[in-house]
């Protein structure tokens, strides 16, 4: 038996299906409007319209929205604006300029009957229901009120004060203004005007009155005051526009009172002459921490911050004022930090809490701003003296510094820093409580801070306190050898929060910026240790023991590398302190740098394919450049780098991982470093010295090549090739003769000749080479004399065409360049 709804469903389902049929139908006929219109506009002008044809159809299937009608209220709007501000500019006219045409009386009439009417009217227009019209009569009833109180100065009371009479007219009009807002009918104009208009009383008879600058700022404070419980008020009845208007004229007169009292402050000479500034300050606070009860989350936290610094203006204003100019900055820093009270009475979990807080973390960062540049100075001064090497220990470290020498050293740096440093050890607890302390509930920005700052504090409260040691004795100018000591002190420092806080977390922030505080340490005190030989020792010897430890002791592979490379660098400084020490020139002394690179290749077997070992034999590297470049100007001493180099890479390429990046490098060196010695020697029959080392060469890369048929002709020929035909084609180059120039030609063709037939790149490269350079040598001086019996004018032709016709067989030429790579990769 088939299944039968009640009779509620069913009717439901109906009506449903129904409602599908009529919106189907709705469509189907929107479609065939459009249709009907194509075709017709087609029927006219015989083709298919272009705006048909082309665009897309409206959809066959879609809900059908048909064009909204424009509302008038819009243009209606328009009309009554322009209506009431013709009226306006009327009565203007009429006051301004046709008033002395009617006695006292009838002036007096005509402008309080139409003042009358034209707040009236708006009455009985709303209950009507014609807002719109009423906003407008309104408006214009409110510029007549304006008018009236011009006219009743000009002609009632001529003589009276303007600004004092502007005081009391517009504490009369606003207070008038806010009874007619009050009237029935919630008119919205009259409340924000008369806000508008209650900023000026008590600023106009401050100026009437002749009032000194802190009187205004008293003024504008209580303005303010006023502004904040208007907006409070209007917040709870929902006057949105009036809250608005409170506010924007609240952010305007408290402002004005702050800017005045801080400029007031600044400029005290006494604490007598601070304090009334700065009284005004700290009222102002209090009223900004009292507005956040009622302001909302956002607000109440900008009321804290800006009552906060008002607080710590006033009264480290009054401290800055009674002591030295250089403690200025102290002065507000125990201010803001004696604020931190609040902050433990509102709590950091409230809003106006918060921006207390923030407002103390304002100070906080300013002074650290301020003190910065000294430990700044401290660090990077000793970098100027590196042309004073070993010329003597100076007395004491300010003159080590080789700083400016008017630089304004003041104790006041390091207690900023110091203290600071012992605020954020307390602010760790805290941090506790701001991260949250097991509680998920708070703000998130506020469990954020906490949680950044207990990561970063074990790190920035150390490295404050180094840096209020190292200026203090910079300021104290302590002896030269103790500023030494206590910076590498502060170096080890440094490395051991690094290792501590790997312990924690392998990769965090704290414990990169410890690093860098050690790097940046490390080369701060050993360009101060270049004064003293003997400090240079020591100095360079504990940072490579420090920086070595540290890398044994390191879990992470980054940190640890660039401690290795540190310690390495350090060793490297080492041996050229060495060289100095034993009075050799830079080319003599250049031989003796490589014993670093040689302990890193020693190292690196040791490593073996630990991460660490690359960073290390990289390093070595370094400072085998470093030998390089001190032996450029003596070619003897240059050859002998070169070769002691090559026997590194040679030791390095021993190992299987290292070979194939030290096992190219290695004969490059030899063969280099053979003509090096072979020009220092000015030898001019380089053949005699070198073929006796191509031969075996050659014999050792075939039996290599038949042992391994994959590995490179560059491993296998290319030092054995190399080693004969560079030297011999530099010495052809300036050969006079033919002999040379003759036989080198046809060895470099029979090795060209001989790596082609073997598809070997090495053999092909070098011998096509040095036989292209050779034939361009020997042809140079015919086609010097071609050139010169020229027109000038061929040569600039000649390369023209020689580019248009390269360039209109472009896509040929670069097949060719395809298919030769193409087969020197299919090369060995």
């Amino acid at each position: 038996m088939e299944h039968v709804p009640p009779p509620d469903r069913e009717l439901a389902l109906l009506d449903s299906e129904l409602a599908r049929l009529d919106a189907r139908r709705a469509q189907l006929l929107h479609r065939r409007a459009w249709l009907v219109e194509v075709l017709r506009a087609q029927a006219r002008t015989g083709f298919a319209r272009a705006d048909t044809a082309f665009a897309p159809p409206p959809p066959a299937f879609g809900p059908h929205v048909p064009p909204r009608a424009p509302s008038g209220h819009g243009a209606q709007n328009v009309l009554l604006a322009l209506g009431g501000l013709l009226l306006a500019v009327a009565a203007i006219a009429f006051t301004l300029f046709s008033w002395g045409a009617m006695g006292i009386g009838g002036r007096s009439a005509v402008l309080a009957t139409v003042t009358a009417a034209a707040l009236a009217v708006p009455l009985v227009l709303r209950r009507r229901g014609l807002r719109a019209t009423a906003e407008a009569l309104g408006a214009f009833g409110l510029v007549l009120t304006l008018l009236d109180a011009y006219a009743l100065h000009a002609v009632a009371l001529p003589g009276t004060d303007g600004t004092a009479f502007a005081a009391v007219a517009s504490a009369a009009l606003a207070t008038l203004w806010a009874v007619y807002g009050l009237t029935p009918g919630r008119p919205v104009l009259p409340l924000p005007a008369a806000v508008v208009a209650g900023q000026l009383p008590l600023v106009l008879a401050c100026s009437a009155t002749g009032a000194p600058a802190l009187t205004f700022g008293w003024a504008l404070l209580v303005t303010a005051v006023l502004d904040g419980v208007v907006s409070v008020r209007a917040a709870r009845s929902g006057r949105t526009g009036v809250r608005i208007t409170a506010l924007v004229c609240l952010a305007a007169t408290g402002s004005g009172a702050l800017l005045a009292a801080l400029a007031l402050s600044l400029a005290a000479g006494g604490p007598a002459g601070a304090l009334a500034p700065g009284a005004l300050l700290v009222v102002a606070g209090a009223a900004a921490l009292l507005a956040a009860r009622w302001a909302p989350a956002g607000l109440a936290t900008a009321c804290g911050l800006v009552g906060g610094l008002a607080g710590v203006a006033g009264a480290g204003g009054v401290v800055r004022s009674a002591l030295p100019q250089e403690w200025a900055v102290v002065a507000y820093l125990l201010a803001g930090i004696a604020l931190l009270t609040v902050v433990r009475i509102l709590s950091v979990r409230t809003a106006a809490g918060r921006g207390v807080a923030a407002s103390v973390a304002v100070v906080v960062a300013g002074s650290l701003l301020w003190a910065a540049p000294w430990v700044a100075v401290a660090l990077a001064a000793p970098l100027s003296a590196g042309t004073r090497v070993w010329q003597g220990a100076p007395e004491g470290l300010r003159a080590a510094l080789g700083g400016p020498a008017d630089w304004p050293w003041t104790l006041a740096a390091p207690v900023v820093l110091a203290v600071v440093a012992a605020l954020g050890a307390a602010a760790r607890r805290w941090a506790v409580e701001l991260a949250g302390g097991g509680d998920t509930e708070g703000p998130a920005g506020a469990r954020a801070a906490g949680v950044w700052w207990r990561g970063v504090a074990p790190v920035a409260v150390p490295a404050l306190t180094g840096g209020a040691l190292l200026v203090t004795a910079a300021v104290a100018d302590v002896p030269y050898a103790a500023g030494a000591v206590l910076e590498t002190l502060l170096v080890a420092g440094a490395l051991e929060l690094r290792v501590r806080s790997s312990r924690r977390s392998a990769r965090s922030a704290a414990g990169s910026a410890a690093l860098g505080c050690a790097l940046a340490g490390a080369v701060s005190v050993t360009a101060l240790s270049l004064a003293s030989q003997v400090a240079t020792y020591a100095v360079v010897a504990a940072l490579t023991v420090l920086f070595a430890a540290t890398a044994i002791r390191l879990p992470d592979r980054p940190a640890r590398s660039v401690a290795a490379s540190a310690a390495v660098l350090g060793g490297i400084g080492l041996t050229v302190a060495a060289v100095g020490s034993l009075g050799l020139s830079a080319p003599r002394g250049a031989p003796l740098l490589l014993v670093g690179p040689a302990v890193t290749v020693l190292l690196g077997g040791v490593l073996r394919r630990r991460p660490v070992a690359v960073p290390v034999e990289l390093t070595g590297a370094f400072g085998a450049l470093v030998a390089v470049g001190l032996a450029v100007t003596d070619p003897a001493s240059l050859a002998l780098v070169l070769g002691l180099s090559g026997v590194l890479a040679a030791g390095a390429a021993v190992r299987p991982e290292r070979r194939k990046a030290a096992g190219a490098l290695a004969p490059a060196l030899f063969v280099l470093a053979t003509w090096v010695r072979l020009a220092a020697s000015e030898v001019t029959a380089p053949e005699a010295y070198t073929l006796p080392m191509t031969v075996p060469a050659l014999v050792v890369g075939v039996l290599r090549r038949r042992r391994d048929p994959a590995a490179s002709s560059w491993t296998a020929y290319g030092p054995g090739l190399a080693v004969t035909l560079v030297p011999s084609l530099v010495a052809a180059w300036g050969d006079p003769g033919w002999t040379r120039p003759l036989l080198l030609g046809l060895a470099a063709l029979a090795v060209t000749l001989a790596g082609a037939r073997g598809r070997l790149r090495a053999p092909l490269f070098l011998g096509g080479s040095v036989l292209a350079l050779l034939g361009l040598h020997e042809l140079a001086p015919y086609v010097v004399q071609v050139v010169g019996a020229l027109p000038r004018w061929l040569v600039p032709a000649g390369a023209g065409a020689l580019l248009l016709a390269v360039g209109a067989t472009y896509e040929k030429r670069l097949r060719d360049a395809r298919r030769v790579r193409e087969a020197l990769g299919r090369m060995r």
